[in-house]
């Protein structure tokens, strides 16, 4: 199928799940990355060695928050100027906005490297936990340029029509995370620092593939001589803020739940709420793929003005988030008890609390869907600030009041209790602007 006639085609149930299920396959094996190093950590080195990887989490997802902005956010100019026939200055934009990324992974991995050892002294950790953190970050921070380039590819491999190539970069690094992990802990006994490396050869499948891919004219998006625009750079900023918002906040909230449950239960609650985490996050990776899948769409009809196609993708689209919301509350409620086996034996003190913990998260799981959709869906149509007011509300301000209040009324029950309770004010945001919007972008 030629690339450039993908956006040409009829707006069916069938076309979108061709552009969405590769992406979606695609996040959730991404989805893994963490979750494989988070299995062999706690089986082969213990909970201890798990909550340092919940601790090390914040400053791993700043360089996500970045890479994640840039490549969200230039998808979105690139693909509207696609639409809009100016290919050629396309190609210089997603040139100049790749080596943007490259000279941003430099800058965050020197930084790391200054800001780890005062963060993790400020925390007051056990001897253990704390030289488990420092040992993760130190090898992970090594991959920082390969994780931004791995996140801007998958994106332009999509948008170029090549998600099939994007998910079986997925898929490879993700198998290759998994041998490594116990190559590295079992036989090799490099420890929590090999999990780290594990994941950064993971990532670098996808980096690596797309500097070979986009330095092919063939490609509908290719390298080319890149010209500095200060203006494509800050449009790109702004249309991708607010996922590199939910992406940084996401860390600050991580921070919040970990302090909150050191006060209530000490290391075996952030052990018990990084287990419930990656339940929540794979779930939510099945949303964030199909948005990623979609994304590219978006921006293409919204560039040619093409209202019908836009409107029919929007409906479709919440009836599909809709279907997986049902289905992924389903399973985690009725797979909690195995899923939290697979970090934690039934004997440990952690596996309790993690088991009541995800019980009572699960209920986010009807809501999340519609709002990861509902800001993705403002980037791509280039409004930034919207999509940065629903991102920003939804993972700091809501999560803020309810983990402040929560706790004081419930205990370590309110701690769990408050993801559903920030999503749900989330989505009644999230519905708010989506009806307020809807003359403007005729959806």
């Amino acid at each position: 199928m030629d690339s450039q006639n993908v956006y040409l085609k009829p707006v069916t149930l069938k076309n979108i799940m061709k552009f969405a299920i590769p992406t979606i396959a695609m996040s959730v094996f991404m989805s893994f990355y963490t979750m494989v190093d988070g299995l062999f950590v706690s089986n082969l080195i213990g909970t201890d060695a798990l909550s340092a990887i919940n601790l090390t989490a914040p400053v791993i997802q700043l360089v996500t928050a970045v890479s994640t902005m840039l490549a969200t956010g230039g998808s979105a100019v690139i693909m509207r100027k696609m639409g809009g026939q100016k290919t050629e200055e396309a190609k210089e934009d997603f040139t100049f906005l790749i080596l943007v990324n490259v000279v941003a992974g430099l800058l965050m991995c020197g930084i790391g490297y200054l800001v780890m050892g005062p963060v993790f002294s400020g925390m007051k950790l056990s001897a253990d936990v704390a030289g488990y953190c420092t040992e993760y970050l130190s090898r992970y921070l090594l991959f920082t340029v390969p994780v931004l380039l791995m996140n801007n590819f998958t994106l332009y491999m999509i948008a170029s029509g090549k998600a099939a190539l994007s998910l079986i970069c997925s898929v490879t690094g993700g198998v290759l995370n998994m041998l490594l992990d116990y190559v590295f802990i079992a036989v090799f006994g490099f420890g929590i620092g090999g999990a780290a490396i594990a994941t950064g050869l993971g990532y670098s499948v996808t980096a690596v593939v797309g500097l070979l891919v986009f330095s092919r004219k063939k490609s509908m998006l290719h390298f080319k001589k890149p010209v500095f625009r200060a203006r494509v750079l800050a449009n790109a900023a702004a249309n991708g803020s607010s996922e590199m918002a939910t992406a940084l906040v996401t860390g600050i909230v991580t921070m919040m739940f970990n302090w909150t449950l050191l006060r209530y239960v000490g290391e075996d609650g952030v052990a018990a709420v990084t287990i419930i985490m990656y339940v929540l996050m794979f779930a939510s990776s099945l949303y964030t793929g199909y948005s990623y899948g979609v994304a590219p769409m978006l921006s293409y009809y919204y560039g040619e003005q093409n209202q019908g196609k836009l409107k029919k993708l929007v409906a479709s689209s919440l009836k599909i988030i809709a279907v997986i919301s049902v289905a992924t509350v389903i399973a985690s409620f009725m797979l909690t008890k195995p899923l939290v086996a697979v970090f934690a034996r039934p004997d440990n003190p952690v596996y309790n609390l993690a088991v009541t913990g995800n019980r009572i998260c699960t209920a986010a799981l009807f809501f999340i869907g519609f709002n990861i959709f509902a800001s993705g869906m403002f980037t791509a149509l280039s409004n930034g600030l919207v999509s940065a007011v629903l991102a920003f509300s939804r993972s700091f301000v809501f999560m803020l009041l309810t983990m402040l209040v929560l706790p004081i009324f419930l205990g370590v029950n309110g701690i769990w209790l408050a993801t559903p309770a920030a999503e749900f004010m989330a989505i009644v945001l999230s519905g708010g602007l989506f009806l307020k919007y809807r003359k403007k972008y005729q959806y």
